[in-house]
């Protein structure tokens, strides 16, 4: 379901289209939690999935809501409009991921949270050449604006100082979502040591941080 949805986009001509399979994946996901599922492959693996781990609902129409939302093809208006949709749609499928892992845990939807807009924030950056080929641009407008960036700069993959900082910045809030949750990480390990400010532990970088979270969550040991 999630590659349908994320594809969806890219593969039709008029917008009416992408609107219409969207509403399918409404009304199919409805049905699912009626035990009601269509009779589609897909439709029916998510119905086993919704039943085996209680998935909420919530995150699998928050997907939906926000790729039908993205079918308009426009820019981010701001930095928080990208985050918006990385939330409701990266870090949606990584709570989705950490309920049929069995995860329940506040801190664990916290980094989860961060990983997912973090992530989304870089999905952005490394589309942007390929939306390029395409004439589109989706760079957010207020981070544009501030460094007098036009769109056409990114178009003509400008090398100018100025649109190297845009993407400083908008790569900056990416990794201060990651820090975030590398905090977090801190808090956990201070906790270990009794909090001995000096533990040789305590000055180790975590570099793989994000790969242990999900190893954790798999063995259920976060």
């Amino acid at each position: 379901m999630w590659s349908w949805l994320r594809l969806v986009k890219d593969s039709i001509s008029e917008k009416a289209i992408g609107l219409m399979r969207m509403q399918f994946w409404k009304k199919t996901v409805e049905d699912i939690y009626h035990d009601n599922p269509p009779p589609q492959p897909v439709a029916i693996e998510l119905w086993k999935a919704v039943k085996r781990h209680n998935l909420t609902k919530r995150w699998l129409m928050n997907i939906i809501d926000e790729r039908e939302k993205n079918l308009d093809d426009k820019a981010y208006r701001n930095i928080q409009e990208l985050e918006n949709y990385a939330e409701n749609t990266q870090s949606a499928l990584l709570y989705l991921i950490l309920e049929t892992l069995g995860v329940k845990d506040l801190h664990a939807d916290h980094a989860a949270s961060h990983i997912g807009k973090a992530q989304g924030i870089v999905t952005c950056l490394r589309a942007t050449p390929y939306h390029g080929s395409r004439r589109k641009v989706f760079l957010p407008m207020d981070i544009c604006m501030l460094h007098g960036v036009s769109q056409e700069d990114v178009l003509r993959r400008s090398q100018d100082k100025n649109v190297r900082d845009v993407i400083y910045d908008i790569a900056s809030q990416a990794h201060l979502h990651l820090k975030h949750v590398s905090l977090e990480d801190y808090l956990k390990k201070i906790q270990r040591v009794d909090f001995d400010i000096f533990h040789p532990s305590l000055q180790q970088k975590n570099a793989l941080l994000p790969l242990s979270l999900y190893i954790h969550s798999w063995r259920k040991t976060y």
